[in-house]
């Protein structure tokens, strides 16, 4: 009696859905039958206005030097890459395996999204920003906006621990930090904690290639 009363009260539940979606879809089809001339005129402005807005935005972010993922010779250049960025992304690197896996997805995601800008610094030629920002471990992204280093990225460990991570986790990572748009692409997330907001030094990776020569802790020889 009481599965049947609960297996009622579910049927119930998903008919009042189907019949408030039902209503929505009805609505908006109404509103369609009722456009004028004058309504559809007044979207496509809209629309057009809309996409010349996006344009003259990307065009700004180009000028500034967006789409492309630059090697700065030296620590000035940092602050005067900041200056007035709404987002900025720095990785701070060496000549290390987990700093080349690093740099190739920035640079694919430096084309992709232009509303951020990527830059990378080889942290072992920067001691002040190093010292100043805490850096330990390579690699390191420095998560910028507005001019201010509010949260980093370390290691691999928030990509699942391994330098073979899909460069959806990342992009899922970054986006959760508000330090890209959601472009709906990325869908599958890594079986860590990539969405948190928590100012994480912890890192670390598990290599997918043999090689002794190369780590991701900064300062090793």
């Amino acid at each position: 009696m009481e599965q049947a009363m609960v297996q009622q009260a579910i049927e119930g539940q998903i008919m009042n859905m189907a019949q408030v979606l039902e209503e929505q879809i009805d609505d908006k089809l109404h509103q369609l039958d009722n456009l004028n001339d004058n309504d559809i005129e007044k979207i496509r402005a809209k629309r057009l206005a809309d996409m010349k807005k996006r344009q003259a935005k990307k065009a700004e972010w180009m000028k500034n030097g967006h789409g492309e993922y630059n090697d700065l010779p030296d620590e000035k250049s940092f602050f005067a890459e900041m200056k007035g960025e709404e987002r900025m992304i720095c990785h701070f690197y060496r000549e290390n395996w987990p700093c080349k896996v690093m740099d190739k997805h920035l640079s694919e995601l430096t084309q992709k999204h232009l509303e951020t800008k990527f830059v990378k610094i080889n942290a072992e030629k920067s001691p002040y920003l190093t010292d100043k920002l805490k850096i330990w471990m390579l690699p390191t992204l420095a998560l910028i906006k507005n001019e201010k280093v509010e949260n980093y990225l370390v290691g691999f460990d928030e990509l699942g621990g391994t330098d073979a991570f899909p460069q959806e986790w990342l992009v899922n990572n970054l986006v959760a930090r508000g330090m890209l748009f959601d472009d709906g692409e990325a869908a599958r997330k890594p079986p860590t904690e990539a969405t948190s907001t928590r100012n994480l030094r912890t890192g670390g990776y598990t290599r997918q290639m043999e090689s002794d020569d190369e780590d991701s802790d900064f300062g090793d020889e």
